[in-house]
């Protein structure tokens, strides 16, 4: 189980990750892209191109975690944006990222 707590460390990529690719992709992104050790025991958030899912990647130390949330309806409104590849947010930020959406 993982659980957020304030000081969890959590960087949300801001590019959109290609979700056809698994835990070794996504580990990849984060070693070669955005130059971040995936066993950091960070939590990666990445969104898909059509903005529709979320996945979220981290390593506990046993093993990784691979997570996704997929929106029935609409998108999710707003992703952070900037010229880095990655932005840092606290646990509080993520949950309103996460329920930030547009039902249409």
């Amino acid at each position: 189980m993982i659980h957020l707590t304030a000081d969890t460390h959590i960087l949300v990529a801001i590019a959109p990750a290609d979700f056809r690719q698994g835990i070794d992709g996504l580990s990849a992104v984060c070693r070669h892209k955005l130059s971040v050790n995936p066993r950091s025991g960070t939590v990666f958030v990445f969104i898909n191109r059509n903005k529709t899912m979320v996945r979220a990647l981290t390593y506990d130390g046993n093993g990784f975690w691979l997570m996704t949330k997929r929106l029935s309806k609409g998108k999710f409104r707003t992703w952070p944006n900037s010229n880095k590849g990655i932005e840092p947010l606290i646990a509080k930020q993520l949950r309103q990222l996460l329920i930030n959406n547009d039902p249409l």
